[in-house]
Order: C-alpha cells, then sequence, then structure tokens
C-alpha cells in the first residue's frame, strides 16, 4: 500500500511538473541541461532527450552568455535566490510568442527566478531556473506607456500647427532661461507674427488662414536646427527660442526666415495667397528678471518692426532705451 503510494505521488509529481504553466530549468556547474519540463518543450520544439547534457549556450545561442553566467555564478557560490524581470532583460530564451491576445510581441516576455539546488553535503552542483512568460502584462504596461506618451504630446501640442503650444513652449524658455542664467551663456528669443493676417481671413475666410498658420508653421519645421524650440505663441504670433546662439546669430536666422515666408505663398484652392512677418528678437540678459520679462522684450521688439512698417526685425538691444 506504501509503495502504490509513493508511486502515486511521484506519478502527480511528474505529471505537475510537465503541465505546470512555467518553465522548468535544471543546470549542472557547467551549464548542461539536466532537466527540461513540458513548458520548455513546447516552446522550444526540443525534447528533453534532446537537450539532456547538452551545453545551454550551444543549444541557445541567442542567450547573452555573459549576463547569464553572471547572474547564476552568483547563485551558484552565495547560494541565494537571484531574480530578474522582463524590464531589465526581455527575454532569457527568446520564445515565438503565440499568444492571441498579445500578439503585437514577436517574442514572449519573461521573468525568471534562479534557485540553487544543494546536495546531501549542502553544496550548490545544480541551479534551478523557473521561467515565467509575462507577455500579457508586458504588452500591456508598454501600451500604456506609449499611451501616456501620447496623451503627454497632445497636451503639450498646438493642433492645429502641430508646435508646441503656448503652454508648453514657455515651459521650455523657462527652462532655458535658468539653464542660461546658470551657464553665462547665450540664447536668444525670435518672435513673429503675420503682417495683415485679419485681411487674409477677411478676404479667403478663415480655412485659408488656418491653412497660411499650417504653411508658416512647415515652413518653421523644415528650416529651424534640432535644437531650437518653436511654439504658437497665440493667434497669429509665433516663438522661437535658439539656443546658444547671440543676437547677431539670430539677426541671420531670422532674416533668412522672413525672407523665405515673403517669397513661399500660401497655396489655397489654387489662389496663391502671400504673406510677409514682423519679428523681434532679444537675447538673454542677466537684466531679466525671469522668462516673463524675456518675453516681454521680443514683445516689444516685434511691436517696433509692426509699428515701423512691417515686414521687418528689430533687435530689442537697439531700442530698449527708447521711451
Amino acid at each position: 500500500m506504501s509503495a502504490d503510494l509513493n508511486m502515486n505521488e511521484i506519478h502527480w509529481l511528474m505529471d505537475m511538473f510537465n503541465t505546470v504553466d512555467v518553465g522548468l530549468v535544471v543546470l549542472d556547474r557547467e551549464y548542461k541541461v539536466c532537466v527540461w519540463n513540458g513548458f520548455m518543450e513546447n516552446h522550444s520544439g526540443l525534447l528533453p532527450s534532446a537537450v539532456k547534457h547538452k551545453d545551454l549556450f550551444d543549444l541557445f545561442p541567442a542567450i547573452d552568455e555573459k549576463w547569464f553566467r553572471s547572474k547564476s555564478e552568483s547563485v551558484f557560490v552565495l547560494k541565494n535566490r537571484s531574480f530578474t524581470i522582463w524590464e531589465q532583460q526581455p527575454y532569457i530564451f527568446r520564445f515565438k510568442n503565440y499568444r492571441p491576445i498579445t500578439g503585437k510581441a514577436d517574442y514572449m516576455y519573461q521573468n525568471a527566478t534562479f534557485i540553487p539546488l544543494t546536495n546531501t553535503r549542502g553544496d550548490v552542483e545544480h541551479i534551478c531556473i523557473i521561467i515565467y512568460d509575462v507577455t500579457d502584462v508586458a504588452v500591456n504596461k508598454k501600451e500604456l506607456e506609449q499611451l501616456n506618451k501620447k496623451l503627454e504630446q497632445v497636451s503639450q501640442t498646438d493642433s492645429l500647427t502641430q508646435l508646441a503650444n503656448r503652454g508648453h513652449w514657455e515651459h521650455t524658455l523657462r527652462q532655458e532661461f535658468l539653464r542660461t542664467k546658470r551657464s553665462g551663456g547665450c540664447s536668444t528669443l525670435l518672435m513673429f507674427d503675420i503682417d495683415h493676417f485679419k485681411k487674409v481671413n477677411d478676404e479667403y475666410g478663415h480655412s485659408c488662414g488656418d491653412e497660411a498658420l499650417r504653411h508658416i508653421a512647415k515652413l518653421l519645421k523644415d528650416t529651424l536646427r534640432e535644437t531650437d524650440i518653436a511654439g504658437r505663441y497665440g493667434g497669429e504670433e509665433f516663438a522661437i527660442t535658439l539656443l546658444d546662439t547671440d543676437k547677431q546669430g539670430a539677426l541671420i536666422i531670422a532674416e533668412r526666415l522672413r525672407e523665405l515666408i515673403a517669397a513661399t505663398p500660401v497655396v489655397y484652392k489654387d489662389q496663391l495667397v502671400s504673406m510677409t512677418v514682423s519679428i523681434g528678437i532679444a537675447s538673454y540678459s542677466n537684466e531679466f528678471k525671469n522668462h516673463e520679462r524675456w518675453i516681454e522684450a521680443a514683445d516689444k521688439a516685434l511691436y517696433n518692426s509692426k509699428h515701423n512698417g512691417r515686414n521687418s526685425i528689430t533687435i530689442f538691444d537697439d531700442i530698449k532705451n527708447d521711451a
């Protein structure tokens, strides 16, 4: 009776070992496979008999051997468990993902536990690696992160022009103000708006006005440097932060932009609608108490350009002492 009971227990254990929904692998000190359960067989396509006593790294060359040995050696030597999660290492065994729910993942994401297995003398001659399929969790987390990133981007973007909206652009300007103040560097703020924009809306309609704003935004994206930060400040007014640029460099950029906009009319319903812009330039100054004063300086220069006939550029330093 006792022998029958023991045989039943062994049968149950073997059945559980082969049907449990986790991978179980036992390796010896030479990293040769000693145990390979049904989960590993199903996902690798390799029978236990095909892998037994074979070198793990020969069987699976895609394994990061240096990382795996470092992880395992601490288990062998210190006799402590070790863990790894998919954020640190997406997978140990590169198994294809066959789950229909998480079909967006090409490979199975895995968490793993490394367990020391002692002999009767208390020495660790083998380690057991338990592989958990966490593809559902990983894919859901990645999708949530992507969604949050998209929502953050939407909250920072002007829907019409796809430039930074005023709130986000002003936040970046504040950061640049603090950075320039600390470093003693030079950055320049450029603000401009479209001349007689109301006339464009009145003559051609607000749809044409919207197209004009998109047109100018595209010109900005195509011509500005990667480090420059452009935003729609409001209505037909735009703002550009020119990082690490002094007023002479900003003047060159501003003149190039003014000429480009004047020479590149927007196409609306087979009509060419020409536009010009007035520009104000203000380089960072220690006299500015905060970034709002920086904006006020550029805005004052912009107002001067409009007041003096439009389609022109004014540098704040040239007018800051004017009454």
